[in-house]
């Protein structure tokens, strides 16, 4: 004898009340013990229960007490197990989601066929139609033989998939039918509304269709909503299972399908990696152009920018510490903040210039109606899977916020194009550098990569436009590259104490209009690195606005 007690059961009533009826269904379920979800409504009752099968029939007697209900009769199957996890009482715009006005089933429905009836038409081979109104994943688990799916999603899509049916059948024989019921009791109306003119609806759906006749004239199993999934027509739980990504039904053999991850996919859903990544790419793609259109430092915001303590400005005053950090900039600069209340301390509190500072301390320096000058925007995703991402940076946009740039840098706009996930560029590019960025998507994963740009076991290169034709087809340049940028934020050749930089070079093709396409591979990670090694070779990049021909130096980057 099964263990466990199964109804289903909707009626269309007018019901008022429901924030207290739905209190006091809580607590009586739970009392027993019983598990399921009530759908209440202005319009009605859904309701799907199991238990113990008298503590069920007490819950029964208790909803016949409300008005309107008195008639409800549901359908009763068994089960070994507890198909519901827990008890839920929703209340709902509607019982079952329609969302079409004038469709009120507690005031009018369509003619309904019993069961026994149906079964006689079908025996006699009279002309009728049968219309499955259910989604798409249920029909493909059993259907009545010849029946017309409506071929719907959700039954939502319900009236869109009734406009598409021939205008022959207006005049046939119709008979509606779904699981239970409850969704021929819009479905039917519905299509009467629209000129259909002989239309039924089965009563009690298939599940009553099995309780009274069994499976004649049907195929396969009937779709539930709960831990069986499907019950075959003498209603006892098959061996069908469902995919937890796409809802789809599944079979055993379907189940043995290598395609089949638990909670994952199934031969329904599955895509192969590489589609699923096209896919992706897509999604991404579509997020940046959203992020950069238009660019989020167009328009005027207050722009804070974070000032870190070295440790050569340890115990100075923080005026002293920004002329030392900041040796390019004049000492009045910084007095003229101060006095605006433009430096300010972590906390958000105007700074002193005289606080003594300490090493690690962070302070703040307020840029009041900030706007951005504008940035190439045509970054492409090239990749994307668990681990990383591979972008297409174009020039001129900054990698991360620095200077005049905060939110038209790379780092800004990906994290919002990825948001609330923050992927980490593991390595540079110059702004004026147009090639591919890798980024972690964890920090761990970031952190292993870096270590492969630090030790070498990744490389890095670069195609580079030149003036000039090298005379050596391979050379390297192993120029010291200084410690700290000029007023313009260039950096030069500093052989006395600058850090050690190596880049190889080999020449791709000498062209007629004096210039050279050059491979280069920084063996070292300094900014500027390639751009200031060809300039001090003589072999300045094609375009490059700050190190210029001749060793001359532009007036920007």
């Amino acid at each position: 004898m099964a263990a466990v007690s199964n109804i289903s059961c909707y009626c269309f009533a007018s019901l008022t009340g429901l924030k207290e009826l739905r209190e006091q269904l809580i607590a009586f379920c739970k009392e027993r013990s019983l598990k399921g979800t009530i759908l209440l409504s202005t319009e009605g009752i859904n309701f799907f229960i199991a238990g113990g099968e008298a503590q069920i029939r007490e819950l029964v007697e208790l909803l016949r007490t409300i008005p309107g209900l008195e008639g409800i009769n549901p359908k009763w199957s068994p089960s070994d197990d507890q198909p519901f996890s827990r008890m839920l009482v929703r209340i709902k715009k509607e019982i079952i989601a329609f969302g079409v006005e004038g469709i009120e089933p507690a005031n009018y429905t369509s003619p309904r066929i019993e069961a026994r009836e149906l079964k006689q038409w079908l025996d006699e081979g009279r002309p009728v139609i049968l219309y499955d109104t259910r989604n798409d994943y249920e029909v493909r688990l059993g259907t009545f033989k010849n029946a017309i799916p409506a071929g719907v999603d959700h039954f939502r899509q319900f009236p869109d998939a009734v406009a598409r049916l021939p205008d022959e059948l207006k005049d046939a024989p119709i008979v509606t039918f779904c699981t239970g019921g409850i969704r021929c009791e819009k479905a039917a109306p519905f299509m009467e509304s629209v000129g259909f003119k002989n239309v039924y609806q089965l009563e009690g759906g298939i599940l009553k269709y099995f309780e009274e006749v069994g499976g004649d004239h049907y195929e396969g199993e009937c779709f539930v909503f709960d831990r069986r999934v499907g019950v075959d027509p003498g209603l006892r739980e098959t061996s069908t299972d469902v995919c937890f990504a796409c809802q789809a039904p599944l079979d055993e053999n379907e189940q043995a399908d290598p395609r089949f991850v638990q909670g994952v996919s199934c031969p329904h859903c599955y895509k192969p990696d590489e589609v699923r990544q096209a896919e992706q790419i897509v999604k991404r793609q579509a997020a940046l152009a959203r992020v950069c259109s238009p660019l989020p430092g167009s328009e005027p915001y207050d722009n804070v920018c974070p000032v870190r303590i070295p440790t050569g400005c340890d115990e100075l005053t923080l005026l002293d510490a920004l002329c030392r950090m900041f040796s390019h900039v004049e000492r009045e600069f910084w007095v003229g903040l101060f006095a605006e209340g433009k430096l300010l301390k972590a906390d958000g509190k105007p700074a002193s210039p005289e606080v003594i500072v300490r090493s690690g301390e962070k302070y703040l320096r307020l840029l009041p109606g900030t706007i951005e000058a504008p940035v190439a925007t045509e970054i492409r995703v090239l990749h994307e899977d668990e681990s990383i991402v591979v972008l297409h940076k174009p020039a001129p946009l900054p990698m991360h916020p620095s200077g005049r740039y905060h939110r038209h840098t790379l780092q800004w706009l990906v994290n919002a194009a990825w948001s609330p996930e923050k992927p980490r560029a593991v390595h540079r590019l110059d702004a004026n550098t147009t090639g591919l960025v890798l980024f972690g998507r964890s920090r761990r994963r970031a952190g292993l990569l870096q270590e492969g740009f630090k030790n070498g076991s990744i490389e890095k290169v670069y195609l580079a436009r030149v003036k000039g034709h090298p005379e050596q087809d391979e050379f390297e340049c192993n120029a010291p590259i200084s410690r700290d940028s000029s007023r313009m934020g260039t950096r030069t050749v500093d052989e006395d104490d600058g850090h050690e930089a190596r880049t190889l070079f080999k020449v791709i093709s000498r062209d007629s209009d004096g210039t050279s396409l050059l491979e280069a591979r920084p063996l070292t990670g300094r900014t500027n690195q390639i751009r200031i090694h060809l300039w001090q070779l003589g072999f300045p990049i094609l375009g490059d606005q700050a190190y210029l021909s001749e060793g001359e130096l532009g007036e920007t980057q």
